[in-house]
C-alpha cells in the first residue's frame, strides 16, 4: 500500500515527462498495432488483390498438359493468364483435340476449398472463318462479306460470361469471365450466356476485341456469321472489348454456341480458375514435385491449407482426365508480393520500438538526475536496492501502460484506414496482434529501464545528500 501510494504521489510530478513518455509509448504502440495488424491479414488481402488480375490455377486435358510441358507451348507454367494459349497467344494456330465435359467444371465448387474458389471458366478455344459481317445488325445495308472471307480464320474463345450454375448441394454460384477480365475495357455491354432465337435463326450473343472489330469493319449492336467445316453460327455483338493483349484478336461467345459450331458438345479445353490461395513454402513446392513424396502428416498438412497445388491438386480429383496447375508467375508475384510487403511493416515496427526505446531511456534518465536526491533519501532510511527499482518501474509502467492502451486504439484505427486506402476493405484485427504488441512493449520498456537501474545501483546516499 506503501508502495503504491508513493506511485500515484509521484505521478502528479514531472508531469512533463510522464506526458512525453506516455505519447512516445502511445505512438510505438499506434505504429505497432496497425502495422502488425495488416501483417497478419495481408496474406488473403494481397492474394484478393492480385487475383482480380487474372487465374492463378489452369486447367486442360491430360494429353495437352503432357504437350504443353515437352514444347512450352504457354501451359500454365509459362505463366499464359492472358486468357486461351491455342487461340489468343499459344504458339500453334491448330484447334484442340483433347476435351473434358463442361458438365464437370461445377464440380471445382464441391472440393475442399470450394469456397476459396472466387471464380473458373470453361473454354472451347478454335478458329472459324467469317462469312457476312453487318457494321449495324438493324440495317440490311450495312452487311458484306469479310475481307478474304473463306480464307481467313479469326480465333474464337466458347466461354461463360456470367452463368449460374446450381450446385448439387443446393447452393447457387455465378462463375464465368466477367469477374476474371476485371481490366477490360468494354465499350457496350457484356454478353449473355442464353441463345435466343431471332427471325428463325438462333441468335448468340458475343463479344470481340477492338483489334479484330477494327479489322472486321463491326460495331456494337452489329453481326458476324462464322463457318466452320460447313456448321454455320450468327452471332450478335453486344460489346468490344480492349484487354492489352492477344485477345484482342478473338471473338468470345457462349460456349454453347461455339460447342454448336465446332461439332464438339458438352466439351472444354481449358478451365482457368481464380482462387484464395496461400503463398508456397518449402512444403507447398515438395508437394507440387511429387505428392506421394509426403508423409502422411505432411499431406494431411499440405492437403488442408490453400496451397495453389493443394488446390489444384483437389481439382483434378473431381474433373476425370485432368490437369490442374497454378500459374506460376501469379504464384511467385503473391509470394514475393507478400514477403516484402510483409518485411517493410516489420522493420517500421522494429524502428517504431527502438524510436520508444531511445525516447524513454532518455526521460528516465532525466527524471532519476532530477531526483536523485529522493531516492539516496529513501536509500538511507532503510529502502534496498530492489525498492527503489520496483518504484521506479511501477511508475514508468502506470504512465507506459495509459500510453499504450491510447496507442492500441488509434492503431487499430489507423489499420482500417490502410485497409481501406490500399484493399479497399477493413482489416480483421487478431487477438495475436494485442498480445505481440504489449509483450514487444514491456520487453523494449524493460530495456529503456536498463540504464535507469544502472543508476540507481550506483547510487551513494552519502555523497548525493552531503552535495558531493
Amino acid at each position: 500500500m506503501f508502495l503504491n501510494r508513493m506511485v500515484f504521489r509521484s505521478l502528479s510530478r514531472q508531469l512533463r515527462r510522464r506526458i512525453l513518455i506516455a505519447v512516445s509509448v502511445g505512438l510505438s504502440t499506434c505504429v505497432c498495432t496497425a502495422m502488425l495488424g495488416v501483417v497478419f491479414d495481408v496474406g488473403d488481402k494481397l492474394n484478393a488483390e492480385l487475383s482480380t488480375y487474372g487465374s492463378n490455377i489452369v486447367v486442360q486435358p491430360k494429353s495437352d498438359a503432357v504437350i504443353s510441358d515437352l514444347y512450352s507451348s504457354g501451359g500454365a507454367d509459362s505463366g499464359d493468364d492472358s486468357g486461351n494459349a491455342a487461340a489468343t497467344g499459344g504458339s500453334t494456330d491448330t484447334d484442340p483435340t483433347a476435351f473434358m465435359k463442361e458438365s464437370d467444371v461445377q464440380k471445382i465448387k464441391t472440393i475442399f476449398w470450394a469456397y476459396n474458389i472466387t471464380d473458373f471458366a470453361p473454354q472451347l478455344n478454335m478458329h472459324a472463318t467469317v462469312g457476312e459481317v453487318c457494321r449495324d445488325d438493324s440495317q440490311k445495308a450495312s452487311c458484306s462479306s469479310s475481307p478474304g472471307s473463306g480464307s481467313s480464320s479469326v480465333a474464337i474463345v466458347g466461354t461463360w460470361f456470367a452463368k449460374t450454375l446450381s450446385l448439387d448441394t443446393g447452393e447457387s454460384t455465378v462463375a464465368g469471365i466477367r469477374n476474371m477480365r476485371s481490366w477490360w475495357k468494354v465499350t457496350g455491354n457484356w454478353a449473355s450466356d442464353k441463345i435466343t432465337k431471332r427471325s428463325g435463326m438462333e441468335n448468340s450473343e458475343a463479344m470481340i476485341g477492338s483489334t479484330l472489330a477494327q479489322q472486321l469493319n463491326v460495331q456494337v449492336g452489329g453481326s458476324i456469321t462464322l463457318h466452320k467445316s460447313g456448321r454455320e453460327q450468327h452471332v450478335r455483338i453486344v460489346g468490344i472489348f480492349q484487354s492489352g493483349d492477344s485477345d484482342d484478336n478473338a471473338i468470345y461467345m457462349t460456349s454453347e454456341a461455339a460447342e454448336r459450331l465446332n461439332d464438339t458438345p458438352n466439351s472444354v479445353d481449358r478451365i482457368e480458375v481464380k482462387a484464395l490461395t496461400t503463398p508456397e513454402n518449402d512444403l507447398a513446392r515438395k508437394a507440387a514435385r511429387n505428392p506421394a513424396a509426403l508423409s502422411q502428416e505432411e499431406w494431411e498438412t499440405w492437403y488442408c491449407t490453400a496451397y495453389p497445388s493443394s488446390i489444384a491438386y483437389q481439382i483434378e480429383e473431381v474433373i476425370p482426365g485432368s490437369v490442374a496447375k497454378q500459374v506460376r508467375q501469379v504464384a511467385a508475384l503473391q509470394g514475393d508480393v507478400l514477403k516484402k510487403t510483409q518485411a517493410v511493416m516489420i522493420l517500421m515496427t522494429v524502428l517504431s520500438l527502438i524510436s520508444a526505446a531511445i525516447a524513454v531511456a532518455n526521460l528516465m534518465a532525466a527524471s532519476i538526475g532530477e531526483r536523485s536526491s529522493e531516492f539516496a533519501l529513501l536509500k538511507a532510511i532503510g529502502a534496498s536496492d530492489g525498492a527503489v527499482i520496483r518504484l521506479i518501474l511501477l511508475e514508468t509502467g502506470v504512465v507506459s501502460l495509459v500510453g499504450a492502451l491510447v496507442g492500441t486504439a488509434l492503431g487499430s484505427g489507423a489499420a482500417q484506414v490502410i485497409g481501406h486506402v490500399v484493399f479497399g476493405s477493413g482489416i480483421s484485427m487478431s487477438p495475436m496482434v494485442f498480445v505481440l504488441v504489449f509483450v514487444l512493449l514491456a520487453v523494449t520498456i524493460l530495456l529503456a529501464s536498463l540504464s535507469a537501474i544502472r543508476s540507481i545501483l550506483g547510487l551513494r546516499p552519502a555523497e548525493v545528500l552531503h552535495g558531493r
